[in-house]
């Protein structure tokens, strides 16, 4: 398994991870963990007006895969919005699960290709998109409604 799994570019990515400092007043936070390795994310957003990610923070407590989702969600999520993030959230897990063939339109999610075929990993790539999400849609609560 691992020599299908793990490979210098996963290496490379999980030692990327950026905005890892968790912010000291975020407009929206969560913090997801896997039941089955105990892997842990949380992360912090910061929206702008029109409801787009403008900052974030993320602390990263996961085994190579998450790191690895981890650098991918930091690298990418700036600009994004709520419903850009539940997207990207939702087409990884379709994608793991074997309901869609491609990761959807998030850059770097083809190098989970090969987990496809291990289920009990699926939770780890998840956890930085579930925690993003999560965040956004809770930092959509606190702007003006006429977002």
């Amino acid at each position: 398994m691992s020599n299908v799994l793990y490979n210098i570019e996963m290496l490379q990515l999980a030692a990327s991870i950026p905005h890892t400092k968790r912010l000291s007043e975020p407009q929206g936070s969560a913090d997801c963990r896997s039941r089955i390795c105990g892997s842990r994310v949380a992360v912090d957003v910061l929206l702008d007006a029109d409801g787009r990610v403008i900052d974030m923070g993320l602390e990263v407590r996961a085994c190579l895969l998450g790191q690895a989702s981890a650098a991918l969600v930091g690298t990418h999520a700036i600009g994004k919005t709520a419903l850009e993030l539940a997207e990207a959230r939702n087409a990884i897990s379709a994608y793991l699960a074997k309901e869609r063939g491609d990761p959807g339109a998030w850059p770097g999610l083809n190098i989970f290709g090969p987990a496809r075929d291990y289920p009990s990993r699926h939770p780890s790539i998840r956890l930085a998109f579930e925690a993003a999400a999560a965040a956004a849609e809770r930092a959509m609560e606190t702007l003006p409604s006429s977002i």
